[in-house]
C-alpha cells in the first residue's frame, strides 16, 4: 500500500489531467498560428513528449509517477520527484498563463488547484528523508572531527612529560565517550531513514 503522501500526489496529478483535457477540448491552441508552428509546448529538458496537447504531457507525468525508483535509491528517487514537480508546474503554468486562454476564456475556465498544492504533495514525500540525511551528514562530520581530535592528542602524547601525558590521556577518554554517543546517534538516524523509506515504498 502506498503512502498517504504518494496517494495525494497521484490525486493531484489526476486532477491536473482533467484540467488539461478541458483545456485541450476548448481547441484554443488551434486558433493561434504561432503556437501551431511550434513542434512542442515544452522544452526537451522538461518533457520527452512532443505534442500540442496538454493531456499528452500529463500522461508522461503519470508514467513518471508510476515508474518512481525505489526510495532506498535516494538520489534517483528525489531527482524523479523533483522532475515530476517541475513538470506539474509547467503544465499548470500553461493552463493558467497562456495569453490566448486568458483573453478568450476568462470566465469559462478557472484552474482550481494552485501549483503550490502539487509542490507540497511532492515535498511531503521528500522532506522527512532530506532532513534525516542532513542530520546524518552533520553527525558524520562531528564524528570525523572527534576522531581527528583523538589522533592529535595521541601525537602530542609522544613528546609529552608524565603529567601532560596523563592529562592528554584523560582528554582522549573523554573524547572517546563523545565519539561513542555520536556513533549511537548515527545508528539511530540511519534506522529512522530506513523506516521512512520503507513507509514510502508501501
Amino acid at each position: 500500500m502506498q503512502s498517504a503522501a504518494f496517494d495525494k500526489l497521484c490525486q493531484q496529478v489526476a486532477a491536473l489531467k482533467q484540467q488539461a483535457i478541458q483545456f485541450d477540448n476548448a481547441k484554443l491552441l488551434t486558433k493561434n498560428r504561432y503556437m501551431q508552428a511550434q513542434p512542442s509546448l515544452f522544452e526537451r529538458r522538461v518533457f520527452s513528449t512532443k505534442s500540442m496537447s496538454l493531456a499528452d504531457y500529463v500522461t508522461e507525468i503519470e508514467e513518471e509517477v508510476s515508474n518512481l525508483p525505489p526510495a532506498d535509491h535516494r538520489h534517483a528517487y528525489n531527482y524523479a520527484l523533483e522532475r515530476i514537480g517541475n513538470q506539474v508546474q509547467a503544465v499548470f503554468n500553461v493552463i493558467k498563463s497562456t495569453p490566448i486562454w486568458a483573453k478568450e476564456n476568462k470566465n469559462t475556465f478557472k484552474p482550481r488547484n494552485k501549483p503550490k498544492v502539487y509542490q507540497q504533495a511532492v515535498k511531503k514525500i521528500m522532506q522527512p528523508v532530506h532532513e534525516l540525511y542532513d542530520e546524518l551528514k552533520q553527525n558524520h562530520e562531528f564524528e570525523r572531527r572527534l576522531v581527528l581530535m583523538i589522533e592529535e592528542r595521541k601525537l602530542q602524547m609522544q613528546n609529552a612529560g608524565p603529567a601532560k601525558a596523563k592529562e592528554l590521556n584523560l582528554e582522549i577518554l573523554s573524547i572517546h565517550g563523545r565519539l561513542g554517543r555520536c556513533r549511537k546517534a548515527i545508528s539511530a538516524t540511519e534506522e529512522k531513514i530506513q523506516t521512512v523509506e520503507k513507509q514510502q515504498l508501501r
